[in-house]
């Protein structure tokens, strides 16, 4: 794609970026065939290559309207489109950059400007949201509907293990898990440990960042991964071999610190180092595969067969390249996996999307929960917070994080 930046872009870091990538876009159009707006809108712009031109137009110095962000808005950065391009055309950094200027050149102003300032004050910080979050779900027979939909009733999380292993790894807290689901890191605490490996959280630690990084606050999102950096740090020096991520939204964030701190001094090799070491929880799963093999062999046998049908998030496909890799460990641990139709599309959830494009979310969800249900199954799994409780909403059949049943496999507990 030829392009002509205008003068204020061209010489800047993100200038001479975007225009590699741009220059890389053939228009073939293979990436509105698995593009989850463009599906439902059926509009040029509401899909990636439109939403390219939109961006380049940017570049080349036309001025962004309320048109333009619409549809940069609308698209959930389910990253489909980066799987189905033949030209490794890299869509999910040009729109951050498209973003980044758009949010610039047109500041937002009204509801839309309040709804995204409550949104990066409240959810990155767990010690504002946790309690906030008690005291929806202390209130939660009160509340209404589309309220409660939202606010998951308390879960007991059990016991994370007391045993020290010579092999340490990091765990991410996150910001909302703790207070939505805080039983998935101990499920992973208790796998890990029957692995022979030692989880560790540091309270220091909290938002990845990409909570106020998709919410027009880049450097924000830049200030929370160098607070988990300097927290991390000294458990690395020290050994720690993997920094675990059971929100594959969190991880491919952290996997790109690298990236998002590449021009700070004093943090761009600390921050490859850490995005080297992250890991979703199933590749470090799957790397225990003998010793896996070996518990399961002796655990209680599942006394009836469980029918799971796993929604793979898109931060877990396409983001980090990882489908396949939890369905096998289901597999392996006696599940049965039911076929999923379409399931390289997007269930709505993106972060903080289905808050604030709450009418395509909802489409978006009912899309995927008839193909989750079409093989009716006992629950449905999945791999990121986001998911687990946008699709739990509307569900009828439980809705868990994939490691929480090899937990309770191991434990004989299915």
């Amino acid at each position: 794609m030829e392009t002509h930046l205008a003068d204020f872009v061209r010489h800047a870091e993100a200038g001479r970026e975007a225009e590699d990538i741009l220059r890389k876009c053939v228009h073939c159009g293979f990436c509105t065939a698995t593009c989850p707006t463009y599906q439902l809108f059926g509009d040029e712009l509401d899909g990636p290559r439109g939403r390219i031109y939109l961006i380049k137009q940017v570049l080349e110095g036309v001025q962004p309207t309320e048109k333009t962000r619409l549809h940069l808005d609308r698209c959930l950065t389910c990253r489909s489109c980066e799987t189905t391009c033949p030209s490794g055309v890299r869509y999910g950094r040009l729109l951050d950059i498209g973003r980044e200027i758009v949010a610039a050149k047109l500041p937002r102003t009204g509801v839309d400007a309040v709804m995204r300032k409550a949104l990066k004050s409240l959810l990155p910080r767990p010690g504002l949201f946790g309690p906030a979050m008690k005291l929806g779900q202390a209130f939660r027979p009160l509340l209404p509907a589309a309220l409660k939909a939202k606010v998951p009733a308390p879960q007991t999380a059990g016991s994370w293990p007391t045993t020290s292993h010579p092999r340490r790894m990091l765990a991410l807290a996150g910001c909302v898990q703790p207070a939505m689901l805080p039983a998935i890191n101990v499920a992973t605490a208790r796998v890990l440990d029957k692995l022979g490996i030692s989880l560790i959280e540091d309270p220091k630690a909290g938002c990845c960042g990409a909570v106020r990084h998709h919410l027009d606050d880049v450097e924000g999102g830049r200030d929370d991964a160098r607070r988990n950096i300097d927290a991390w740090w000294p458990y690395i020096e020290t050994g720690c071999e993997a920094i675990v991520v059971t929100a594959s939204g969190c991880g491919v964030h952290v996997k790109d610190y690298g990236h998002l701190l590449k021009d700070d001094q004093r943090y761009a090799a600390r921050a490859e180092r850490v995005a080297a070491l992250a890991r979703d929880v199933s590749e470090v799963v799957a790397a225990e595969n003998g010793r896996l093999a070996a518990l399961l062999g002796v655990s209680p046998r599942l006394t009836f067969p469980v029918r799971i049908a796993f929604h793979s998030p898109c931060t877990l496909q396409h983001g980090q390249k990882l489908g396949g890799v939890a369905e096998s460990l289901l597999s392996r641990a006696g599940f049965e996996l039911t076929p999923v139709a379409d399931g390289h599309l997007c269930c709505g959830s993106a972060g903080t999307y289905s808050v604030l494009q709450a009418e395509i979310a909802g489409r978006l969800r009912e899309n995927k929960l008839a193909a989750l249900g079409a093989g009716r199954p006992d629950v449905i799994a999945s791999a990121n917070v986001g998911c687990i409780t946008h699709l739990q909403e509307a569900s009828g059949v439980p809705v868990r994080h994939w490691v929480e049943l090899i937990d309770e496999r191991l434990r004989g507990a299915a």
